[in-house]
């Protein structure tokens, strides 16, 4: 049986870790296309694990100049979310 506290320290070292990836996405992405706008910025807060590891795998294939029609492969990228939740 884990105790309480095991399973505590666990939440918390899941809990940094998520963090430590979904900063590390966000310095990739700062790097590929420029700096992101406040908008885009907050739907990538929302983002689940999962969603943000495959956008981790996705930033690979951006484009590289750092201008706002780059936010097209993000907003791309997202809308391939919001077909995958309509159709779940």
């Amino acid at each position: 049986m884990i105790s309480v506290i095991y399973q505590e320290i666990l939440g918390e070292r899941e809990q940094r870790g998520e963090q430590r990836e979904r900063a590390l996405i966000l310095r990739l992405l700062t790097r590929r296309v420029g700096e992101l706008p406040q908008e885009l910025l907050d739907r990538i807060e929302t983002l689940s694990l999962e969603q943000l590891e495959n956008l981790g795998e996705a930033l690979l294939d951006f484009q590289a100049m750092p201008t706002a029609v780059n936010y097209a492969d993000l907003e791309t990228w997202f809308g391939t979310l919001d077909i995958g939740v309509k159709m779940t």
